[in-house]
């Protein structure tokens, strides 16, 4: 080489010398270098108002020109999977203009016709594959040029299992699987190092409720959350200056007594044709249903629970740990009774069993041998076929079916998954977890949503257990059932409910309901709505009164969030009923898109600048905006489908300034990965050892010495887990009638209570087995084992706190 290159153009170069030299494709194709190809886009700022339990989300995205040609610059990125894009509009110098949401095939030929015609313009669409992925087009931009891009949508929060809402802005668009032999082309994503990514990123976000905020959280750095009031009832918080976009920036908000069920209402539109939906009143209900205590502390002893692991190449290291972790908790925890089954895969899927089997302690055994072998080897992330398969699967009477899938999130076909559990919800419950940044919120979401289930999302330093064992709870709960939503509004109102309707209830989980009011009431008036449903062959209802006058200053945000929602329901029905009909229900979904300036599957935000401006001489040249990569390169096999089967570390410390690698280097990487497939930065320096296995954490090892049917036995491994010998566990086991299963149980469980109360969301289902075994046995002397085995693990947990 003629120049020295900096450490950056090293490792580019070096990645793309060796990939061609490999003879395969690698999806950040198209990489591009601050001498070679500028990409034209300098900056992303993103302001967040959230008010109770809805966020509006402001992104503003700065483009300038420096080459000598015209520019098409298009940016591929992801946003929340239920998120209603609303707004989209482009600043050029004084000019500013405002896009339109038009049929897709429509806006695109617009686009087309404007960029042959030398016009400046600007296009945005949902992909095809995921509504959480949207692509926007630049096109045009003379050379020296700026543009200001603003892109505005709504989205509501998620409730987190410790009552904290949930508002994420995603960074990292993974490649996304695209299974052999399936339609379509995958969305084109340039991926690079978050080091690498040529722009910056400005966030600040704005909090107010009618209760107090009481603290917000985040997985990045923040400044200090400044209150606006002396209530508390208004905050804001900035991202830190020199934030790595590296990852999804996640802010947890919490609100004191936040688990009180509200109504809002939003007058309509003056602009819009009443008895319209954006010309009527929407009602916004969140609904919070309170179970009997009696309920909600009982625990199903029957269901089918069928675990759904993901092992695709994305999830190894310690994602694939932390679910073996995690599946040791779930199968200590099941009842007796129940059947169970563990199906992992990645390109192609493994089962334990044939069908799922009998709980006991052989079949117990026998499960958790093979999830220690489990590794992260199955190559690309195929989940449809996975889940025919459960669903061929003949479900067993009076075994509710409940199905738990966990993975990384990153496939093309998600309409087509979230349409398969749709069609089979009558059948069984679907409860998801989404693992790492970079997972499809859409996919998730729509998994639980669709099934009935709950929806949890593990991100950062995030432990999988508490959140896997919080959804557990969920499903040995009595399914709620018979759910009905009765409304009684003033004469001359009617009601229109625009959500589908409620099929799944949990304690403390929200419920959000949109409705159209139609008619003319007195503002003083009110309006009344009941819950009714079924839980444990109990009948039971909820009601909230509301007032019907609207609130104010809440601009069009419920409107746009119900017209997305029932959007979202109306394109379900089409994919359901595709290639039959005459295509009413897609003209439906269009003319309601561009009623409100919701966007669709079936329609795209199009802005063209008509200026008198002279036409760009010259070709347009396109270049593809980056997007940060979460810590990995994807591979892609000899063939085109993505298989993910050898993500690897991408740190530019572990690189040197050379041309190249040896041929020791290729036959280490293809030690690593197999033949064929060698790490992205191959050739390049790597001589960090494999690290040890950290010992095992003493819960977990405690735990897996547990029975099937909930005790302990008193042997060597217990003494060790509880950190004594065996001579000082058996010396002060009461004597008399007590035996040692009995006693060894009631130290495990005192053990558990004095050493590991911050955990005991992870453990509490399997010590109630455990208690429930004790129950049984109508032990003698269990008051005395109490009491010696607090003297000898050196606690003091009373009798009670036991459950004893």
């Amino acid at each position: 080489m003629n120049r020295v290159l900096n450490e950056n153009e090293v490792v580019l170069e070096n990645v793309n010398l060796h990939l061609c030299h490999l003879g395969t494709k690698m999806n950040c194709c198209g990489l591009l270098t601050a001498q070679k190809e500028p990409v034209p886009l300098k900056s992303v700022e993103v302001e967040v108002e959230v008010r109770d339990h809805v966020a509006t989300v402001v992104s503003t995205l700065n483009y300038e020109n420096k080459e000598d040609k015209p520019l098409e610059a298009v940016f591929v990125f992801p946003l929340p999977g239920d998120a209603a894009v609303c707004h989209f509009s482009a600043k050029i110098g004084q000019t500013e203009i405002v896009a339109e949401v038009k049929e897709k095939q429509e806006a695109r030929e617009e686009y087309d016709d404007a960029l042959s015609s030398g016009r400046q313009a600007f296009l945005l669409e949902e992909s095809d594959q995921s509504p959480d992925i949207f692509s926007m087009s630049v096109g045009s931009l003379p050379p020296g040029e700026s543009a200001s891009i603003r892109l505005e949508y709504v989205t509501e929060l998620a409730v987190q299992a410790d009552e904290g809402l949930r508002f994420c802005l995603p960074a990292v668009l993974n490649p996304r699987y695209q299974p052999r032999g399936s339609e379509g082309n995958p969305v084109q994503v340039t991926s690079v190092p978050a080091s690498l990514v040529p722009y910056s990123l400005s966030f600040s976000a704005r909090v107010s409720s009618a209760r107090p905020v009481s603290k917000v959280e985040s997985n990045c750095p923040l400044d200090p959350l400044q209150y606006l009031n002396t209530e508390q009832t208004q905050a804001t918080v900035k991202l830190s200056a020199g934030h790595k976009f590296d990852r999804d920036v996640e802010l947890l908000i919490y609100y004191k007594d936040a688990h009180q069920p509200t109504a809002v209402v939003e007058a309509g539109q003056a602009s819009a044709k009443p008895g319209t939906l954006m010309g009527d009143p929407v009602v916004m209900l969140s609904l919070y249903p309170e179970f009997a205590q009696a309920v909600m502390s009982s625990v199903a002893s029957c269901g089918e629970f069928v675990f759904l692991l993901d092992r695709s190449g994305s999830m190894q290291g310690e994602r694939m740990k932390s679910a073996r972790d995690t599946l040791l908790l779930l199968l200590k925890s099941l009842p007796m009774g129940c059947y169970f089954n563990i199906i992992s895969f990645g390109d192609s899927y493994e089962h334990i069993f044939p069908k799922s089997v009998e709980y006991s302690q052989q079949t117990m055994e026998e499960a958790l041998k093979k999830v220690e072998e489990m590794e992260a080897d199955l190559g690309g992330t195929e989940i449809l076929e996975p889940l025919k398969h459960i669903y061929s699967q003949r479900c067993i009477s009076n075994q509710p079916r409940q199905v738990f899938v966990f993975t990384d999130g990153e496939v093309t076909n998600t309409k087509k998954v979230i349409n398969l559990v749709k069609k089979n919800s009558g059948s069984h419950r679907c409860f998801s977890f989404g693992i790492g940044e970079g997972a499809s919120s859409a996919l998730i979401s729509g998994l639980a949503k669709e099934g009935g289930g709950h929806a949890q999302f593990i991100t950062g330093t995030d432990r999988m257990q508490p959140k896997v064992m919080q959804s557990l709870r969920f499903a040995l709960q009595p399914a709620v059932e018979d759910i009905s939503v009765k409304w009684d509004l003033p004469r001359g109102v009617s009601v229109t409910v625009l959500s589908p309707p409620i099929t799944a209830l949990f304690q403390g989980q929200r419920s959000l309901v949109y409705a159209q009011l139609t008619g003319q009431s007195s503002k003083a008036a009110e309006g009344c709505v009941t819950v009714k449903y079924s839980l444990a062959g109990q009948p039971s209802k909820n009601k909230l009164n509301f007032s019907l006058k609207p609130a104010e200053d809440t601009g069009l945000t419920v409107h746009r969030l119900a017209a997305q929602t029932l959007i979202r329901s109306l394109e379900m029905e089409e994919r359901e009923h595709s290639g039959e009909g005459d295509g009413g229900v897609k003209k439906k979904v269009v003319e309601l898109s561009v009623q409100s300036g919701v966007s669709s599957a079936f329609t795209a935000f199009i802005a063209v600048n008509k200026g008198d401006g002279e036409a760009i001489q010259g070709p347009l040249v396109r270049r593809n905006v980056p997007t940060p990569m979460q810590f990995q390169c994807m591979m892609l096999c000899e063939s085109d489908d993505f298989c993910n089967a050898a993500p690897c570390s991408f740190d530019l410390d572990d690189y040197e300034e050379d041309e190249g690698g040896s041929e020791d280097d290729e036959d280490d990487y293809e030690n690593r990965f197999g033949p064929g497939l060698r790490g992205c930065a191959l050739g390049m320096r790597n001589d960090v050892a494999k690290p040890k296995q950290p010992p095992r954490d003493p819960l977990l090892q405690l735990v897996s010495l547990q029975k099937a049917s909930g005790c302990w036995v008193l042997d060597p491994a217990l003494a060790a887990a509880l950190g004594k010998t065996s001579e000082e566990v058996e010396k002060p086991k009461p004597s008399g009638q007590v035996k040692q299963d009995v006693w060894a149980t009631i130290l495990a469980l005192i053990w558990l209570h004095g050493f590991k109360m911050d955990a005991q969301e992870e453990w509490d289902l399997l010590a109630m087995k455990a208690v429930s075994w004790l129950r049984t046995q109508n032990a003698p002397g269990v008051t005395e084992c109490v009491e010696a085995g607090n003297t000898l693990l050196g606690c003091k947990v009373p009798k009670n706190v036991l459950g004893l």
